[in-house]
């Protein structure tokens, strides 16, 4: 059960965080919320997709995996030297919302500031312990924590900001539900379903007026970016048929 508290150098002077990626860390999970300004940078691997949320809007996701509580970018556990099982990361881009577990921001004193989930899996303590310092013995916070506080922000501006995104998809009715038949080479089945993604034809239907309030924005890009980034639901088939052939 997450136990999110307010970071401070006190408390946490001893903290380190294990940067290690796998399943043993939270890591095996399908997707991973994101932001319209991110896409660039995910859609060389990932298939960006949109999930309904309870107030009736969207969260745009990146697609991990194509069932629920798997991740087909972490490779094969293999054992180290220590007998510990050792996973990596087969892209050359993390999404931001893995990257920075186990912190979050929450609200301190009505300004957003850093917490951290004691209960993660990654956090240990010990100045000998496995991972990342968070403080200088003598004070002050180690670049690790600086870029993690970095990444925080980011997120945070950068889901806070999706709303006029998600509204201007909406009013211009640009996302279509879709749903996807796989037949793996195993002859197995699987339906992926829940999603929605940018409906290419709408898109290239709109006027001018509408392509430049969109382009001006910066949501013109991410649109395509978005679009683009489907074509990867094809790796991650293949991803699923090397690990079902991997297993038999």
């Amino acid at each position: 059960m997450p136990q999110a508290v307010l970071l401070n150098n006190i408390d946490h002077h001893d903290l380190r965080v294990i940067t290690a990626r796998g399943a043993r860390y939270g890591d095996d999970t399908m997707l991973a919320p994101t932001f319209f300004r991110e896409f660039r940078d995910l859609q060389a691997h990932y298939p960006v997709v949109f999930q309904k949320t309870a107030d009736g809007g969207f969260q745009p996701m990146a697609l991990l995996g194509l069932r629920a509580d798997e991740n087909l970018f972490l490779s094969e556990p293999l054992l180290d030297g220590n007998r510990h099982e050792r996973q990596r990361w087969d892209a050359h881009y993390l999404p931001i919302a893995v990257e920075r577990l186990p912190f979050l921001i929450g609200i301190a004193d009505d300004e957003p500031m850093i917490h951290i989930d004691l209960a993660h899996p990654r956090v240990v303590r010990g100045d000998a312990a496995e991972g990342e310092p968070l403080f200088l013995e003598h004070g002050g916070t180690t670049a690790f924590l600086e870029h993690m506080a970095s990444m925080l922000r980011t997120l945070h501006d950068g889901l806070r900001d999706n709303a006029g995104f998600i509204a201007a998809l909406l009013r211009h009715r640009l996302l279509e539900p879709f749903a996807l038949e796989i037949r793996l080479n195993d002859r197995s089945k699987l339906r992926l379903t829940g999603f929605h993604t940018i409906d290419e034809q709408r898109l290239s239907e709109l006027d001018a007026a509408a392509l430049h309030e969109l382009s001006q924005a910066g949501y013109l890009q991410a649109a395509y970016m978005a679009l683009a980034s489907m074509s990867h639901l094809r790796d991650l088939i293949e991803r699923m048929n090397r690990r079902h052939a991997a297993d038999r």
